[in-house]
């Protein structure tokens, strides 16, 4: 017999929220894996202590935004509206099912005054690094480092032209001291002081978003955007870090300045990185180098100019330190110029009369020249570290943690845009996310770790202590036989 419903909805019931919230709900991991209450006391110096009115609790403020990462709600009207309605948001939240939601303006204001200029976004980021590091999830000896483009909140049609100076490597200093020895091993004289001079080009500047790079790569979209640096520890793909730049910057330029910073932050012991061509530099290979880190590096294809011989084509003998072309002619040390490089020059009274000579070059006092960079063996020993077995292993891997961390960041937590307009906001997005898939991948971990069968809390504990001694002697086994990574 079919009855009609009758209303429930003004029934009174004896619940408890936390009877509401499944078992096995994210945020139940996440409650039981981390600890929030830092953020507390690393932002009470920015709160007046003793005059205002009452503030939103800032850890309440904290887990609200990364609720609205964890959940890829990108409006944070609309997530205000979600915590009103979600029990399991309620309950994260330490809100009763009457409290009443803070307004949506409370985020914003708070993110324009109160944490405006400050390292608060960064240090929440830290702390929960190093809950992971303290939990055996980080152990640093092998890092990945990528970047991916996010899309500014700038029309690509509305810009101005003007001339702007091109992003400075922070090598160069040391690249200049290298010149210096170089010249001198070869009996020349220093290069006239000369300060280093930022390249000046004419770039596009979006009327929009000013703090936004212009990007021209091969592959991708045109536009203004900004990149996010990524890094990423082998062990289990937890993000060490995350750096923005303008989508114009290359991305071997603060890769050496962030790797230090991860190992000095977290006290890293990094044996390898694996990074992919786009950080295939002389810069990086030497720094890499001076670090006592293995680099394993995606291949660069060199330009070619169709009709005329490869650089490979003409092979470099280190004893001698001279380079023989194809018919066997000498080309011999000229100088060292001011790039780094050196210039190996033949002959050219031999060349006028070679037969490859129009397939060599094409100038006009017939002398052919190549160059070696001062750093070439660095990169030559990485180049080397590809073809390897280990290496090959630590570059494959490269795809299931870094290129993975950002597939899951554009799918599944608004990755794709940049929210908010400049350079500092865009920096808060991507702290924030990133931290959030810290938080998911550290709770679920832990989750698995202690069993959802029964277990006592004794033997809970003991088999999160023996993953993490497992953890340690694996670490151990590969810091001393590199071939098994």
């Amino acid at each position: 017999m079919l009855k009609p419903p009758t209303p429930s909805q003004t029934e009174l019931e004896m619940v408890t929220i936390t009877s509401l919230v499944p078992s096995d709900h994210l945020l139940r991991k996440i409650d039981a894996a981390l600890d929030f209450t830092f953020i507390r006391d690393r932002v009470a110096p920015l709160y007046c202590p003793d005059n205002g009115r009452p503030a939103l609790d800032p850890v309440v403020l904290f887990k609200t935004l990364f609720i609205g990462y964890l959940f890829g709600i990108r409006s944070e009207r609309q997530l205000m509206r979600e915590v009103e309605v979600n029990v399991a948001y309620r309950w994260f939240l330490g809100l009763r099912l009457t409290d009443k939601v803070a307004d949506a303006s409370t985020l914003s204001q708070n993110r324009r005054r109160r944490f405006r200029d400050s390292t608060v976004y960064q240090d929440i980021f830290d702390e929960i690094v190093l809950q992971a590091v303290r939990a055996g999830l980080v152990d640093g000896m092998v890092l990945y480092t990528d970047s991916t483009h996010l899309k500014a909140n700038a029309n690509k049609n509305k810009y101005d032209l003007a001339m702007a100076a091109k992003s400075r490597a922070d090598y160069l200093d040391a690249l200049d001291q290298a010149i210096d020895a170089d010249r001198a091993a070869h009996g020349k004289g220093p290069l006239k002081a000369k300060e280093r001079e930022p390249e000046v080009k004419e770039t596009k500047i979006s009327r929009t978003d000013p703090d936004a790079g212009y990007m021209v790569r091969d592959g991708k979209p045109k536009g203004f955007f900004y990149l996010d640096h990524r890094t990423v520890d082998s062990r289990h793909a937890i993000i060490t870090d995350s750096f923005v730049t303008p989508g114009n910057v290359h991305d071997s330029i603060p890769y050496l300045a962030r790797l230090d910073r991860q190992r000095q932050r977290f006290d890293l012991d990094v044996r390898y990185v694996g990074l992919d061509a786009g950080y295939s530099t002389a810069g990086i290979a030497k720094g890499l180098e001076d670090r006592g880190i293995e680099g394993v590096i995606g291949y660069s294809r060199p330009t070619h100019r169709q009709g005329y011989l490869r650089k490979r084509d003409f092979k470099y003998d280190r004893e001698v330190d001279v380079y023989r072309c194809p018919e066997g002619q000498e080309l011999r040390y000229a100088t060292t110029n001011r790039e780094g490089y050196r210039e190996y020059k033949s002959d050219p009274a031999l060349c006028r009369t070679c037969p490859l000579l129009a397939s060599c070059t094409s100038s006009a006092n017939h002398t052919k020249v190549v160059t070696r960079h001062v750093w070439q063996d660095a990169k030559d020993h990485i180049h080397e570290n590809r073809q390897t077995s280990w290496g090959k292993k630590v570059y494959a891997r490269r795809k299931e943690t870094v290129e993975r961390s950002f597939a899951d960041a554009k799918q599944l937590h608004g990755h794709r845009y940049a929210r908010l307009r400049g350079l500092a906001k865009v920096t808060e997005q991507c702290l924030l996310a990133a931290a959030a898939q810290n938080i998911k991948k550290i709770a679920t971990i832990l989750a698995r770790w202690r069993g959802t069968d029964g277990l006592g809390p004794n033997r809970k504990r003991f088999i999160h202590a023996l993953n993490c001694l497992i953890s340690e002697l694996l670490a151990a086994f590969r810091l001393f036989h590199p071939a098994a990574i």
